[in-house]
């Protein structure tokens, strides 16, 4: 049985304030759809943080997973870069 590739997003972390999780905000800019102009889209995700690792600030990779709480549906695979 073959399993599929699991999606990847990266993210800015806004939010470290509960154990094991993060909130991370994906910023994106989309095309409108019938005007054209280039517009911002951002969309927030809640990540599981095994060592609780990540501050605020921190640009993330993560990763889907199986679904871990009500919310938690991505998991963290690396830190990219660490916040000044």
């Amino acid at each position: 049985m073959k399993r599929t590739l699991r999606k990847e997003k990266t993210g800015i972390v806004t939010s470290n304030k509960m154990d094991k999780t993060i909130i991370v905000t994906e910023n994106k800019r989309v095309k409108h759809p019938s005007y054209g102009k280039a517009v911002s889209r951002r969309k927030k995700y809640a990540a599981h943080d095994e060592q609780n690792s990540c501050n605020e600030g921190d640009i993330v990779k993560l990763m889907e997973t199986r679904p871990l709480s009500k919310s938690k549906r991505w998991r963290l695979v690396e830190i990219i870069e660490r916040a000044k």
